[in-house]
């Protein structure tokens, strides 16, 4: 009795001090193992893929609120020749009910076909619209996402499920393809001040082992919190206790080895004290040079905070990062859509255009894959709210666009269509899952053979299966 009681108190010690360290040991990706002698070994680095990969990392540009297809990479003139006239759904047409309050809302901007391609752009992209930035896109404009409700949306385009708890696409590739530097996790996220709605809930390892979640770069201060140890406590007293901790629950990990969350979470201590040494330099932008950083936008308020994250996801990626995952705030214009989505894309723009030809630059653009998207599409129609200098759009899961570059996809290109006034995609449709399946496609990985034992049965990403969209790719 008094055993048991004594190893229940220090599993209890254990996860209290878990608790303690903060999000760095929480949030690692190093897979490792306890040794006999109470060291650790690496197993995660390089596993081998399904099949050759075009891509070897992913930087995923997450628009939240849902940016409207209909004002950046989709023009439909057919809704100016109809603005401000009633608007008649199908559903009102079959029962010849009409609810009389609702008007199509033409696009407030124009457009311009742009680069060699002639690839279609909203005037407000001025940036991505030079040639050697459009030429690389593949705009996809056949998607439809599943779900009207933010929290849902995002956990859908972020997780392959609506409903929460599931693992990120991040934690999946890092599952799949393991870490290329141990120093570092392999999937990092960085959000604004306020995280997207559903919270960490959009990066979380799920039912995968806790060493596959996503680490979160902070945007202001300290990178990652409690990563530097207090002046008094040495790295070679870290050391020490993390040696000592091993061998303590080296018994624990051979009396149980059903419980894996223990090895992971010691996983997770042995990275953060190996990041202490990496993530300083990593983070120190002042060896960028003067004209990199105005390249990126740092130089001007209304793309700096965005272009430190793209110039950052290039440092990640360059380091071996698999997976990064940057958040951009504010695309839910229900209203102001004119005054709103134009902010939006001139914060977004040259940050963008700069990490493309950055990366080409480099000779990297060619195995890194870049995905622009939002959580769903707006509608054509509103209900006219406060004038017309007021008018926005609804939430539209029928229809979206999303655009990819780099990681063997096809450059210039346009693949799908939604129908003249934008409300839902009538070519190349796909589901969300099948874009996932495409992603993992292009890493290499197969999403029928990229599962994890959990609840009784194999999961995957895709839930279910899905298909890969062969007219994106290369």
């Amino acid at each position: 009795m008094n055993g048991f009681k004594s190893e229940i108190d220090r599993r209890s010690f254990m996860y209290g001090l878990g608790a303690s360290l903060g999000s760095v040991a929480l949030t690692g990706m190093m897979g490792s193992e306890v040794t006999a002698s109470g060291t650790r070994a690496t197993e995660d680095i390089a596993k081998q893929a399904h099949h050759p990969a075009k891509a070897k990392s992913v930087i995923m540009l997450f628009m939240e609120g849902a940016p409207s297809h209909i004002e950046t990479f989709d023009p439909k003139p057919k809704l100016n020749e109809l603005h401000l006239k009633n608007f008649v759904s199908e559903n009102e047409r079959f029962s010849g009910m009409t609810r009389g309050n609702r008007f199509y809302v033409g696009s407030p901007y124009k457009f311009r076909k742009v680069g060699n391609s002639g690839l279609e752009m909203c005037e407000h992209f001025t940036h991505m619209a030079e040639a050697e930035v459009a030429d690389e896109l593949c705009v996809y404009r056949g998607c439809k996402a599943e779900s009207v409700n933010h929290p849902a949306a995002l956990f859908h385009m972020n997780t392959g499920s609506r409903f929460g708890g599931d693992p990120a696409i991040g934690a999946w590739v890092n599952y799949g393809l393991g870490s290329v530097n141990e120093n570092l996790p392999g999937y990092v996220v960085m959000t604004e001040l306020a995280a997207p709605q559903g919270g960490s809930g959009n990066w979380s390892s799920g039912f995968l082992p806790s060493k596959y979640q996503a680490t979160r770069l902070r945007s202001s201060g300290s990178p990652i919190l409690d990563l530097n140890p207090p002046k008094w406590k040495t790295r070679d007293h870290q050391r020490m206790n993390l040696d000592l901790l091993s061998e303590i629950n080296l018994e624990s990990v051979k009396n149980h080895p059903q419980h894996r969350e223990l090895e992971s979470r010691m996983d997770n201590y042995e990275l953060a004290f190996r990041m202490q040494m990496e993530v300083p330099d990593l983070v120190d932008l002042s060896r960028e040079s003067e004209q990199t950083l105005d390249m990126y936008g740092l130089n001007q308020e209304s793309t700096a905070e965005f272009g430190r994250k793209c110039l950052m996801a290039r440092r990640l990626v360059e380091k071996g990062v698999r997976f990064v995952q940057i958040f951009s705030g504010g695309w839910d214009s229900h209203d102001f859509i004119e005054r709103a989505h134009k902010k939006r894309i001139q914060s977004v723009d040259q940050p963008i255009a700069a990490l493309i030809k950055d990366l080409k630059s480099r000779g990297m653009l060619e195995d890194t894959l870049i995905v622009w998207t939002g959580e769903f599409g707006r509608t054509p129609d509103n209900t006219i709210r406060g004038g017309q200098t007021a008018i926005g759009r609804d939430h539209n899961a029928q229809a979206m666009n999303m655009f990819f570059a780099g990681g063997g996809v096809k450059k210039g290109t346009v693949v799908g269509a939604t129908d003249e006034i934008g409300g839902e995609a009538v070519e190349v449709v796909h589901p969300i899952r099948d874009v996932h399946c495409t992603m993992l496609d292009l890493l290499g990985l197969d999403d029928n053979k990229l599962t994890y034992f959990h609840g009784g049965r194999y999961k995957q990403l895709s839930q279910f299966g899905g298909e890969v969209i062969k007219e994106i790719i290369a």
